[in-house]
């Protein structure tokens, strides 16, 4: 079997979906692997250093699709993409399909098997498949640094012959694996770090990390977690209590990073205007979930704006502006998925349909939609 590596085309995306190491273990499995002529330059892999690792180079797109029975992406098929697609593919990538249905219909149609790396189920087994922390751990240190980068004071307390300059202060709103590691790499800069998040059970991580976090309504969050591991969307009562919590603290804040995102619905909105206006002239919102609508909706995607003499922070696809790394943890991502499934005497794809994991991330098979959450 061929495995097939295209380029990424979506714009602002610099990663790829295969890493010169992933590729050695691959045609160790009994692959053959086609990657398309710069791919990896965006996370500064040289074809050259493919070639290396036993992959083939093909001069484009059209080329490298025909080439493969298995296609690795990191983003969805862009609409142009779709045509180059055969019948009997099996395609793993992000692909967004909770909020793109028309895109998961069109790979139905042409007969793709295609597998929503996002909906890996959150479980032991497939922790080393999980493409929404490894990529989301680095969004959260990057959104720090991008928060340094435009915050007019140093982050540390320093103590000099010439006065004495006071820490900068942090809120991180959302304490998954995004914000636990801004809440680390805050730390790490000298930063004092507080943290909020529905999920009760998250309070001892952020303690452990130096972070000190900010409670609202311990009662109401006891019911505040999926089985999955994810936040629920909460009662009007708790979100005027949560608002209130983190207009207070949000006055004493000079770097706030956002980071909560609901699966497959619009970010909770959690810094309104109001709260924007009462925070100190110069502070700095970092909103990682811009691309879901922001958790403050003043921040515009793609773009760092000043309103009301507060810095906002926008930018899309936090990942892809860490490339090398986060393509690296991608692919090793994408190899823990692929390598159970290869039968050890065929050396092709061999599907068990029963596998949790399997019935977590199939999208598309048989020229149906057949994941549930997408039937009907």
């Amino acid at each position: 079997m061929k495995i097939a590596i295209p380029k990424e085309r979506r714009a602002g995306e610099a990663r790829v979906a295969a890493s010169p190491d992933t590729v050695k273990k691959y045609v160790a499995l009994g692959f053959e692997v086609v990657v398309e002529s710069g791919a990896g330059a965006g996370a500064s892999i040289l074809d050259s250093a493919y070639q290396e690792a036993g992959a083939t180079i093909a001069t484009d797109a059209a080329a490298t699709f025909a080439a493969g029975d298995v296609i690795l992406k990191v983003q969805r098929p862009l609409a142009e993409e779709l045509p180059l697609f055969k019948d009997g593919q099996v395609l793993i990538s992000a692909l967004a399909a909770l909020s793109d249905r028309d895109m998961v219909k069109a790979l139905a149609e042409r007969k793709v098997t295609a597998f929503a790396m996002e909906l890996c189920p959150r479980i032991t087994r497939a922790q080393s498949m999980d493409i929404l922390s490894s990529q989301a751990n680095l969004a959260g240190y990057k959104a720090v640094l991008d928060a340094a980068a435009v915050f007019g004071r140093g982050i540390p307390m320093m103590m000099t012959a010439a006065g004495t300059v006071a820490p900068a202060r942090f809120l991180i709103l959302g304490a998954g694996v995004a914000g636990l590691q801004a809440i680390a790499t805050a730390k790490r800069l000298g930063g004092v770090v507080y943290a909020f998040d529905v999920r009760p059970a998250v309070k001892e991580q952020v303690e452990s990390l130096g972070g000190k976090f900010v409670e609202v309504d311990p009662e109401a969050l006891k019911d505040a977690e999926t089985a999955g591991g994810y936040a629920k969307e909460m009662s009007e009562d708790f979100k005027k209590k949560q608002q209130a919590k983190i207009h207070e603290t949000l006055k004493k804040t000079d770097i706030a990073i956002c980071t909560a995102l609901i699966p497959g619905k619009p970010a909770p909105v959690l810094i309104t205007e109001e709260m924007v206006k009462d925070m100190r002239p110069g502070s700095v919102i970092v909103d990682l979930a811009v691309e879901a609508g922001g958790n403050c909706p003043l921040s515009e995607f793609d773009k760092v704006v000043v309103k009301h003499d507060v810095t906002l922070v926008g930018h899309g696809n936090v990942p892809s502006r860490i490339a090398v790394d986060a393509s690296a943890l991608y692919a090793k991502n994408l190899l823990n998925f692929i390598t159970p499934l290869v039968d050890k005497e065929t050396k092709a794809l061999k599907f068990n349909w029963d596998d949790e994991i399997l019935k977590g991330t199939c999208v598309t098979r048989d020229g149906q939609v057949v994941h549930p959450a997408l039937a009907g």
